[in-house]
């Protein structure tokens, strides 16, 4: 697994288990997006003949769609609007123009969000055993997933440029470090 350079802020587990609801209509809108992202990739000509595998990510993700829907219908929890993430969008910002630059960092940004959300899903199957051993369950049921989509997506940008790869996820990981740190305006995930 990815070593990330700092450790998820020790309020965040109590802040997501007390505010569940929230957090599960979040993590809806993040396999939705996740879809969609996987789906977004197979625009990049350099992942032209990893199609088949970007498509096999997406339908994992509208799965988890589908069930996050399930779990929030079954509880009473509307599907709300989603609230932005900074420590997303600041990952994300920071993506290079050009066709060949973009996709690597395109594809390190994915790594880094599915590692986090399986560093944060381990958490979360621990830490609400007690307080809600469904949950448990089902977040400890999706660590091997998230774990999977990380790494397929940094060894995709390893196959365009490994070296390049090396060089910009040194940076993406020094900026990730200052955002998670950042506070969060939301009950979100991330």
């Amino acid at each position: 697994m990815l070593l990330f350079r700092e450790k998820i802020p020790v309020e965040w587990l109590p802040s997501v288990t007390s505010h569940l609801a929230d957090v599960l209509v979040d993590h809806a809108h993040l396999e939705r997006k996740a879809a969609t992202t996987a789906l977004n990739l197979e625009k990049y000509r350099e992942l032209y003949p990893r199609v088949g595998e970007l498509n096999s990510i997406a339908i994992e993700e509208l799965q988890h769609f589908q069930l996050i829907l399930g779990l929030l219908h079954q509880r009473g929890i509307p599907f709300a609007q989603p609230y932005p993430s900074l420590w997303i969008s600041g990952l994300m910002k920071a993506v290079r123009p050009g066709v060949r630059g973009q996709a690597i960092d395109h594809l390190i940004c994915c790594a880094l969000i599915e590692g986090r959300s399986c560093e944060k899903f381990q958490v979360l199957a621990t830490g609400l055993q007690d307080q809600d051993p469904e949950l448990a369950s089902l977040y400890g049921g999706l660590v091997e997933s998230e774990g999977n989509h990380y790494a397929t997506y940094i060894l995709m940008a390893r196959a365009i440029d490994d070296a390049e790869t090396e060089r910009r996820l040194d940076f993406f990981l020094n900026l990730e470090a200052s955002l998670i740190r950042q506070p969060r305006l939301h009950h979100t995930l991330h």
